[in-house]
């Protein structure tokens, strides 16, 4: 697509206004379609319909509810928003987090009885993820507790003390886990790029308000990490799969990764005031957004969702969440340099969104489209598909272009 931006401070403008309005729409079909008042906290999924389905309620899901509505209900205080974070942390507390082993389960039953009780540390992640958000929105000193037990649990059972970095899953009771993987597209590998991105984000949160050292010695590690052994200094990609010694197991490319760790590693850098890794990660931030500019289909300006360079073959979907990571992403890299070929990059994202994957007469977004176009027929809400990529992406970029 070519560049079309002929007056940029209209441009912002009618944006921020437009994502706006999106914010108020996520938030508003969330609050309507995914209260489960039979069984409490939320339905384990709603289809593209807007009807109730699936009996597994993920961890996952339910972090992200709690983190948006938090995130939202401190970006711009509403009532509303608090009442379904409250409800969203009332379930995690009485249903997810296990009491007798420490950690939180995978999933639970539709009745909210312990289904997975595996701990998947990324799960873990999302869980300080929204409670530290929830703390930020209402000081509940519960919520807090919590998640400081979680982060003990993490660095006690998950994290390598021969090689560093985080092992991917263990049992209910803490042993190894012969299945690490976080879904049946993973890898079955001891470490991986996803689950060190979400735990480095939610120990920001976490030192947000809870400014603790081995905190801010765990952020500032996280980022070594990245930045030696997961950011592939060849192709500048994020390297998903690793063993235990951080040997790369993988080649496969996921565009929508390398564009939200581009800003979410320097907002950690950000995050503990560290001045050389806040300029290295800024660096950093661009060089990951041309990476994944490779994604960007020039038709259409959406971002493709992977691709297996071993066998030069393009995953070609367009899922929503690289779209709204890309929104933010290519932003960030604008705001760090100048240039006006990354806010088009954000600003076709967007379009791309608004013409493809957003349900204009249901509400919400779409998983995505194939090559063809064509709607992929899964969940609009579930196990994976939550407010947060798209309700993150409108709150981060209406903050960003107020402050221009």
């Amino acid at each position: 697509m070519e560049t079309t931006i002929q007056d940029i401070p209209s441009t912002l403008s009618t944006y921020k206004t437009e994502l706006e309005t999106e914010l108020s729409l996520i938030l508003d079909w969330w609050m309507h379609y995914m209260p489960d008042e039979q069984n409490g906290g939320f339905f384990a999924a709603v289809s593209n319909n807007n009807r109730e389905e699936g009996i597994e309620k993920g961890v996952v899901l339910n972090s992200r509810i709690l983190w948006t509505f938090s995130a939202a209900h401190h970006f711009s205080p509403h009532t509303g928003y608090l009442q379904i974070a409250k409800r969203a942390f009332e379930y995690i507390e009485k249903n997810f987090i296990d009491y007798r082993y420490g950690g939180a389960f995978w999933s639970v039953d539709s009745k909210g009885k312990m289904k997975d009780g595996k701990k998947q540390i990324y799960g873990l992640a999302f869980c300080i993820y929204g409670l530290s958000e929830y703390y930020k929105a209402s000081g509940d000193h519960t919520a807090l507790i919590i998640a400081k037990d979680l982060y003990h649990s993490i660095e006690q059972y998950s994290f390598d003390k021969k090689c560093g970095g985080y092992i991917e899953a263990f049992t209910r009771e803490w042993y190894n886990a012969g299945d690490l993987r976080l879904s049946d597209k993973d890898d079955n590998e001891r470490k991986t790029m996803n689950t060190h991105l979400h735990i480095i984000e939610a120990y920001a949160s976490l030192y947000a308000v809870w400014p603790d050292e081995g905190v801010r010695q765990k952020i500032e590690m996280l980022l070594g990490y990245f930045d030696k052994y997961i950011i592939n200094k060849e192709t500048h990609h994020l390297n998903l799969f690793m063993d235990d010694e951080w040997n790369v197991r993988s080649s496969l490319v996921s565009f929508g990764h390398d564009i939200e760790a581009a800003w979410l590693l320097q907002e950690c850098a950000e995050a503990i005031h560290h001045s050389l890794y806040t300029d290295h990660f800024k660096k950093l931030a661009v060089t990951l957004a041309d990476a994944a500019a490779k994604g960007i289909d020039s038709k259409d300006g959406g971002l493709w969702y992977e691709f297996e360079p071993k066998e030069n073959h393009w995953i070609k979907k367009k899922h929503w969440w690289p779209q709204a990571e890309a929104m933010v992403g290519f932003f960030n890299a604008y705001q760090l340099t100048g240039k006006e070929q990354y806010l088009d990059h954000s600003l076709h994202a967007f379009h791309f969104v608004k013409q493809h994957i957003k349900d204009k007469d249901k509400g919400e977004w779409f998983w995505g489209i194939d090559e063809n176009g064509v709607i992929i027929q899964k969940e609009k809400a579930g196990f994976w598909k939550c407010p947060y990529h798209n309700g993150r992406a409108c709150m981060e970029l209406i903050k960003r272009i107020s402050q221009k």
